[in-house]
């Protein structure tokens, strides 16, 4: 049975399809500058291959991990696990027959080609009984094979070309069939490219990957300028999947999308009166580990800051906010600062982005609301933040019971805080332990490991005392305060209530 994928459309508007059983036999080698379209490209093909065949992707930069929730792609942290660890994951990957995505984002580049490298040689060493056809994706290929010696040890790139030249020369017989993406030709080592029979050519400048691309697709070196003038998500094709002569092809859309969204521009925020001071503070002493608990003051709310606030005057001397607030315009203003901050927090992947991003879009919405003078600075604004993730209302914030927690918060390293008082409030509430996954989500990651790692901090410092009941759910308490959750399932994922 032949299986057609469909891959988008010729730049005459016919389909363009791709022989999904002939790619198993002779590979896909992909090339495009950075912006050319090339991931996009990779997804388009995992997505509408997934029924049929399994998948594995090497994700440097974790762009594939969103196929899971669509797809049930198995997202591995390479980042938690030992190379013979993800050795073992390979060899039962095709065992059973799971498709998988390999992240590798936040290891450096010797630990990514280790890794890899142990990841692939468990796919390639698995016995003969379990050699089922299964489409290896790696993305930044160069990465993993290199033409030429980089930063990492001989060792680790020895490891990773060896496993990549194995699964490119050798992998057919074994029903791996190697899928490689490139932004340059020259830097992806001759002898790993060469096994592949497919070609997928986008936009390039440079002379020297030009003329290679040229020269894969049979064209004559003078065509090779037509690569400098492909738009984004156009690929020139080549091969016995996808044609027998070269064929000018777009991509078509894809239902998932990478996590990291290209950068938009966006207004620049109001200059900062003590810039000077904020930017060149003196650094803070370094501690190989925070303070122990010392009972700190608490820590002032909006409402305090709000009052204590100097009102800001424009060049023609008006004044932008109001000397002397009435308690009810304060609550009212503090009432708009929190729905901002919800409908901020609202965006799926905002939980994912840096502190600095976050707060600039805070800031252009709180002038688009007419608060641009009575924005929270950034110290302030890290404060709401943690208290939005850990579900406080802005009421329960003011009570002396929370204002003691976020005392005792205060102990942790400020990434941590946002943790212990979701903790608290689940305990406070009766509410099940929260899972692995919301503690990561809260802590802005998408790694478990990282997140059960929070808790053994805690744990390390005094604060909670972690406990598994008879059916392996989780109960924290929190040692001071003598509060505990209920049990509950660390695999869960649960939404706590504000």
């Amino acid at each position: 049975m032949t299986v057609a994928i469909e891959m988008g459309h010729t730049t005459a508007g016919a389909p363009a399809t791709l022989d999904l059983e002939e790619l198993l036999a002779t590979r896909l080698l992909v090339q495009g500058n950075s912006g050319s379209g090339k991931s996009h490209l990779l997804r388009r093909l995992l997505e509408q291959s997934a029924p049929w065949v399994q998948q594995a992707i090497i994700d440097p930069e974790g762009d594939f991990v969103t196929l899971a929730e669509r797809f049930g792609h198995l997202v591995i942290d390479a980042e938690v696990h030992t190379e013979h660890g993800l050795q073992l994951a390979g060899e039962r990957a095709r065992i059973h027959r799971v498709s998988t995505v390999l992240n590798l984002e936040g290891l450096d580049a010797e630990n990514q080609l280790r890794r890899a490298a142990a990841f692939l040689g468990g796919l390639f060493e698995v016995d003969r009984d379990h050699w089922y056809p299964m489409l290896v994706v790696v993305d930044e290929a160069q990465l993993f094979a290199p033409a030429i010696a980089g930063e990492v040890s001989d060792e680790a790139r020895k490891l990773s070309l060896g496993a990549m030249t194995n699964l490119m020369c050798r992998g057919r017989k074994r029903g791996l069939a190697g899928v490689i993406a490139t932004q340059r030709l020259a830097k992806l080592a001759k002898n790993v490219a060469a096994e592949a029979s497919n070609f997928l050519m986008g936009r390039t400048f440079l002379d020297i990957d030009m003329a290679r691309a040229a020269d894969l697709l049979g064209m004559e070196r003078r065509q090779a300028e037509a690569f400098r003038d492909l738009e984004r998500g156009h690929f020139m094709a080549l091969g016995p999947a996808l044609s027998r002569r070269p064929l000018g092809l777009r991509i078509g859309a894809t239902v998932t999308h990478a996590r990291h969204a290209t950068p938009r521009l966006m207004p620049m925020p109001e200059a900062m009166e003590d810039a000077q001071k904020v930017i060149l503070a003196a650094p803070p002493p370094e501690t190989t580990r925070p303070p122990r608990r010392l009972a700190p003051p608490p820590v002032p709310d909006l409402l305090s800051q709000l009052m204590a606030a100097k009102p800001a005057v424009r060049e023609n001397g008006t004044e932008v906010v109001d000397a002397s607030p009435t308690p009810e315009k304060l609550a009212e203003r503090r009432a708009r600062l929190d729905r901002i901050l919800t409908a901020l927090l609202a965006d799926t992947e905002a939980g994912f982005r840096a502190i600095g991003v976050l707060y600039q879009d805070f800031l252009v919405r709180c002038r688009i609301e007419g608060l641009g003078g009575g924005a929270p600075d950034l110290s302030a604004f890290r404060r709401m933040l943690t208290r939005a993730r850990a579900g406080i209302s802005a009421e329960m914030a003011e009570d002396d019971t929370w204002q003691d927690v976020s005392a005792r918060a205060a102990s942790l390293p400020e990434d941590m805080q946002g943790i212990f008082m979701m903790l608290a409030g689940a305990a406070r509430e009766g509410l099940p332990c929260p899972g692995d996954l919301t503690i990561a989500r809260a802590y802005g990651t998408r790694s478990l490991g990282r997140a059960r790692r929070v808790l053994s901090y805690m744990e390390e410092q005094g604060l909670i005392v972690c406990q598994l009941d008879g059916a392996g759910r989780r109960i924290v308490t929190l040692v001071e305060l003598a509060w505990a959750t209920a049990p509950g399932d660390p695999n869960a994922e649960e939404v706590l209530a504000g």
